[in-house]
């Protein structure tokens, strides 16, 4: 019997921020897989490796986890005013589908190096010597990203001293802004708080009754105090991943809140759509240790924060994530910004798993409704390999 050869489709694989995904322009794509659909899809999840029921990717560029079950599309922009736009799925590791419902902020920070580097971004606009500005329509949530990507004779400059916690090397920093990160086309009529209250009494059924602050900004996310679940926010991976009750708890959370939201119609869709919204619990600072043995200090912190992606516990934060946890520090009266003391900010540094980070955010109430202009971050970016990557001819 005869099976159909590989082809091969040039792809970057590139860290950015804490994840790591493989990039494509969109003219390189065979031809069926240029527009969105099951063939696209279908493509997409044999390059990365699922569905994998032995929750590896071993035949696949996926790493097991949800910061590198990662694909990015770039294309030159077809929206005024902007360098590229950039469409981002999620790949599900033991499931058959690709969740195109929400942006990643982390592999954010790659999209302009690659975008320049790959002829997207027009040659006028890169100085010699210097910091490109990239304007990026972020496709999956119709919004626009500004990359400061430096520039070093001409050429992307990846190397540097930023450090960045839960990355092992230094790197190049890269900022990014993004502007008007409020959701537009989720649940709640475009409401940065779709519910219409900054903390509102989340009934859980087989869980219990809460305080949760439920917001629309980088991504929806549903904010919970710590304790009021049993834990003190100073958890690592191991104490949450490992333990199946806590995982069903989480889910349990998250397919309750995204009903309040409005993002489903009905519990049952939830499954559909497992990369929005995010799960975190926050807490006051407090010591503690983070996985790489690094201490960190309650006086180095505001807040602390754990935040659970794609049904586990991140070991880092997503980029999105933290612009939800800027955002709603800076809008008093949240869980957030209580946990962080409960005082007016433009800026928090929050402890997570693998060290602290620090977001910018400025908030303001207008006509009734809370708005924030941007949010800021610096992440850094890399070139992992650069090539082809290989599928069966006829897995799409």
């Amino acid at each position: 019997m005869a099976h159909a050869p590989q082809i091969k489709i040039p792809a970057t694989y590139m860290r950015g921020g804490t994840s790591k995904g493989v990039f494509f322009s969109l003219k390189d794509l065979p031809e069926a897989a240029q527009i969105p659909g099951p063939a696209r899809d279908a493509l997409l999840l044999r390059v990365i490796g699922s569905p994998d029921p032995y929750d590896k990717q071993i035949d696949g560029m996926g790493g097991a986890t949800s910061s590198t079950s990662k694909t990015v599309i770039l294309s030159k922009s077809i929206k005024a005013d902007h360098d590229v736009d950039y469409l981002f799925g999620q790949v599900s590791i033991d499931k058959p589908f690709v969740d195109w419902s929400g942006n990643c902020g982390n592999l954010t920070a790659a999209v302009g190096s690659f975008a320049i580097s790959n002829g997207l971004v027009d040659a006028s606009r890169i100085p010699h010597n210097g910091v490109a500005v990239v304007r990026v329509w972020q496709a999956n949530i119709g919004k626009t990203i500004i990359a400061h990507v430096p520039i070093t004779n001409g050429e992307v400059q990846e190397t540097g001293d930023f450090e960045l916690d839960g990355v092992t090397f230094p790197a190049a920093e890269v900022q990014v802004e993004f502007l008007d990160p409020a959701a537009e086309e989720e649940g709640g009529g475009g409401s940065m708080f779709p519910t219409g209250n900054l903390i509102d009494d989340l009934e859980v059924p087989g869980v219990g009754t809460f305080k949760a602050t439920m917001i629309n900004a980088g991504i929806p996310t549903i904010f919970v105090n710590a304790e009021d679940i049993g834990y003190k926010g100073t958890e690592l991976q191991g104490a949450i991943n490992g333990d199946p009750k806590a995982l069903l708890m989480f889910e349990t959370i998250r397919v309750y809140g995204a009903l309040r939201m409005g993002l489903i119609s009905n519990v049952d869709e939830a499954a559909k759509r497992q990369h929005t919204p995010k799960v975190a619990f926050v807490a006051k600072p407090a010591d503690y240790v983070s996985s790489s043995g690094k201490a960190v200090a309650a006086a180095d912190v505001d807040l602390l924060v754990r935040a659970l992606s794609m049904g586990k516990l991140h070991h880092a934060m997503m980029g999105t994530a933290a612009v939800a946890i800027g955002t709603a520090a800076a809008i008093s009266g949240t869980l957030v910004n209580l946990a962080a003391g409960g005082v007016e900010r433009n800026a928090v540094r929050f402890g997570h798993p693998s060290g602290t980070l620090r977001v910018g955010a400025q908030a303001s109430l207008v006509n009734g409704e809370w708005t924030v202009n941007k949010a800021i971050m610096s992440r850094s970016a890399r070139v992992l390999m650069e090539g082809y990557v290989r599928v069966p001819g006829d897995s799409f």
